[in-house]
């Protein structure tokens, strides 16, 4: 393979390789759908949980923030909050007895890089995993984001879910007011409101029954 038929991403430094592109072709055009291409981003960005992604993008389903790349064959679309979590990265494909596939590697992906101005998401990501989730560990227990929505009533919400011990646990109302609220709203003052998506009535792996 020739190190000049790779294609990087001006804006990341994302490099896609040359049997990378050639598999996405291929792949691309089995989806009999012109216009198609893909769409790479990471979810759950700068925490322990970044997993970096690569989905279908049809034609008309690009957002307004992607970085746009045109390959020979199709087009890619980096999301524009998760560029520069992408910096250095590199999608590969590797060939095996099976066929092969993609690899994706991005060293940037959990390392955190969170200002005033990330998306709340984001935000409250950071906080859960850097701040909440490692004491949540002693009782084997762990919480994650589901979802933030503005409720006219309350304000911002975010919406939580408790697992391992947490799920079933007799104190998870108190940890949730005492503990994990108070420590995202010290740190995201705009949020008015945490509440628990978790249905404690499973209480197999409780830590307090």
């Amino acid at each position: 393979m020739s190190e000049s038929t790779n294609t990087t991403v001006p804006e990341t430094n994302l490099t896609i390789t040359e049997t990378a592109q050639a598999y996405l072709v291929e792949l691309l055009a089995k989806q009999n759908s012109p216009g198609i291409g893909v769409r790479i981003f990471v979810e759950n960005a700068g925490t322990p949980r970044a997993e970096c992604c690569m989905a279908y993008c049809t034609q008309g389903e690009e957002r307004e923030d992607d970085i746009r790349v045109e390959f020979n064959g199709f087009p890619a679309f980096v999301e524009g909050r998760s560029a520069s979590y992408l910096v250095d990265a590199v999608i590969d494909f590797n060939k095996d007895r099976m066929g092969g596939q993609l690899t994706f590697k991005a060293p940037r992906s959990k390392v955190p890089n969170i200002s005033a101005d990330s998306p709340i998401e984001e935000r409250i990501n950071h906080v859960l995993f850097a701040e909440v989730n490692p004491g949540l560990a002693a009782h084997n227990g762990n919480v994650s984001l589901l979802e933030c929505y503005t409720d006219p009533e309350h304000g911002l919400t975010a919406v939580l879910k408790f697992g391992g011990g947490c799920q079933g646990c007799s104190a998870v109302d108190m940890t949730l007011k005492q503990g994990v609220e108070t420590t995202l709203k010290a740190h995201i003052p705009e949020l008015a409101r945490v509440t628990d998506s978790t249905d404690h009535s499973k209480k197999d792996n409780a830590y307090f029954k």
